[in-house]
């Protein structure tokens, strides 16, 4: 039987072969916004969830963000890089929108084939007021993040915290002490967390933590204008060394080219001592620089940027109860206060 060049006879019944790449199956895609109302909300994600192949939902708790327009977009990317492992339903209240409320709700795909409930609600703080309740998942962790730059005025996050399991907030711009009936969690200390145990890493040698003693001084360098994670990372030193009060701390804003509020270094100092941290720009580690008496040691430590995504997870997998957040926190609130 003759062939005709380069072709090759497929026999009947058999499976095609071709030379191309199988086809990529396609990425789940957001299923909404579409906007609804406080009493359609529920019905609305019911109507999409329809849509969607998955059997069981998992409710992994609320977490109710109240932000405004010109961070909503920060809001969703770190809300987005949660993966609803601790919140299965976000409600955002954008508080100064126009007019009258304003409500969207959608799916948002997560890996493995998941999806999170998202409830965008746009008005003025009073509207917002009265509104987020409903839209709560019963029997669930309530997460309440502060996600604005302004102080809160009005009622809308007193309201909130009253069903609050954790508050997550600037803490020290807020009038909300640590240790109340929800537990209270920030993000600037969160994302310190590598620099205090740099820190620890220092003094891991007996006789460098012998040095503690003579330490009388402190700088702590940051980026940005955000200064509120250094008092916090200071307050931490200063209740380590056992210091009553902040006197010895000097703040200084520096560029390091990490994100606003970020650490940059620190150098604990006193008569014949010095032990200084700092960041090296566009890397992940920092250098150590250790003298005391006829002693000097260097070293790298690894204190890699916690990105807002990371930080929001990491209070919310381990929320801040423990006393020595207390005694940083009440540190570095008192320096606010001079």
């Amino acid at each position: 039987m003759e062939k005709a060049a380069g072709s090759v006879k497929r026999a009947a019944g058999s499976p095609r072969i071709s030379d191309q790449p199988p086809a990529r199956a396609a990425s789940p895609q957001v299923l909404g916004p579409v906007e609804t109302s406080v009493r359609r909300a529920q019905a609305t994600l019911d109507e999409l969830w329809a849509q969607t192949a998955v059997e069981t939902r998992a409710y992994t708790g609320n977490i109710v963000a109240l932000t405004v327009r010109r961070h909503l977009d920060r809001v969703l990317e770190a809300l987005g890089g949660l993966e609803g492992r601790y919140a299965g339903r976000q409600i955002i209240g954008v508080m100064d929108g126009d007019g009258d409320l304003k409500v969207q709700a959608s799916l948002v795909p997560q890996t493995g084939g998941l999806y999170i409930e998202r409830l965008i609600l746009e008005a003025g703080a009073e509207q917002l007021q009265g509104a987020i309740l409903p839209l709560l998942r019963p029997a669930t962790v309530n997460h309440v993040w502060w996600g604005s730059d302004s102080r809160p005025t009005g009622v809308l996050l007193s309201e909130l915290t009253e069903i609050a399991d954790q508050v997550i907030v600037d803490s020290l711009t807020f009038d909300i002490p640590p240790a109340r009936h929800y537990a209270l969690a920030d993000l600037g200390w969160s994302r310190s967390a590598s620099w205090r145990e740099a820190l620890a890493q220092i003094f891991d040698s007996p006789d460098a933590a012998r040095q503690l003693g003579r330490v009388t001084g402190l700088t702590v360098r940051y980026s940005g204008s955000n200064d509120l994670p250094a008092r916090l990372y200071a307050g931490f030193i200063a209740s380590c060394l056992g210091w009553k009060d902040l006197r010895g701390l000097e703040l200084r804003p520096s560029r390091c080219g990490r994100e606003n509020g970020d650490l940059c270094g620190a150098e604990l100092r006193g008569e014949g001592v010095s032990f200084t941290l700092e960041a090296e720009r566009g890397a992940d580690v920092a250098r150590v620089t250790a003298r005391w008496d006829d002693t000097e040691r260097t070293m790298e430590i690894n204190v890699p940027p916690m990105s807002l995504a990371a930080g929001l997870a990491r209070v919310m997998a381990r929320p801040e109860r423990g006393g020595v957040f207390e005694r940083a926190w009440a540190l570095a609130k008192a320096t606010l206060r001079k």
